[in-house]
């Protein structure tokens, strides 16, 4: 599936008073990894932007004199986010605001553009209820460096944020696959059987440094991680 790592920001908190989008920020991911096509842009909001706004992500009025208005790049916002799964992070934060300036140039909202919307804020108060879960906080605690970012700006987010979304997601895939060759005609199709894995014995080294990122997983859970458990059967068989 075709995914977007999508952040905002904005003049202010809220569109239904009058805030506006300043800087649209998103990066295509497919497979689970970043394509290297994204689309960035600053936006005219034709008002002021409150001062605590601007503190945090550091864009002025003035920077944003002769950039385009939203009426004028909403339909490439909109041809870019179609059909793909949006991750954010606070979700209804950014889908508020794009909702509020898609509804003004007569664009269908999110909910019909997209396919869908991960919430990595709200996976994050599920994974880690009681904890910090703002994307600093989570690089922090996926040791992610985020030593370029000084300012909230969207696109190094994005980037930071795709990372975020990575560790939360990670997971063993399937090394069992079944190859079909479709041939022209009344062929059908030919199957191909794949040879048994060569097995290789993990060297002492190798088994040591598998035993120190356990050691960080069972930091990052405060606990015993999953592999723990996963190991015993093979340890008492010995």
């Amino acid at each position: 599936m075709r995914q977007i790592i999508l952040d905002t920001e904005t003049t202010g908190l809220d569109p239904q008073q009058g805030h506006r989008i300043i800087e649209f920020a998103g990066l295509e991911m497919v497979g689970r990894k970043l394509t290297g096509k994204h689309l960035h842009l600053y936006i005219h909001p034709q008002r002021e932007i409150d001062p605590d706004a601007q503190r945090v992500h550091g864009i002025s009025l003035e920077f944003l004199d002769g950039k385009p208005v939203f009426s004028k790049v909403g339909q490439e916002i909109a041809d870019f986010l179609r059909g793909a799964e949006l991750i954010i992070h606070n979700a209804p934060f950014d889908v508020g605001f794009l909702n509020a300036e898609f509804a003004k140039i007569g664009i269908e909202p999110i909910d019909k553009l997209c396919a869908s919307v991960i919430d990595t804020l709200r996976e994050a108060r599920d994974m880690f209820p009681g904890k910090r879960n703002s994307l600093d906080a989570l690089c922090d605690r996926f040791e992610i460096d985020r030593s370029n970012r000084t300012l909230h700006g969207a696109l190094v987010d994005c980037e930071l944020l795709s990372e975020v979304y990575l560790w939360m997601t990670r997971g063993q895939e399937s090394l069992a696959m079944d190859i079909e060759v479709e041939l022209p005609g009344d062929a059908g199709a030919i199957q191909f059987e794949r040879k048994p894995l060569k097995v290789l014995a993990a060297s002492e080294a190798e088994e040591a440094e598998h035993q120190a990122y356990l050691d960080v997983l069972d930091k990052t859970v405060k606990g015993a991680c999953v592999w723990r458990g996963l190991e015993q059967p093979a340890q008492a068989g010995d």
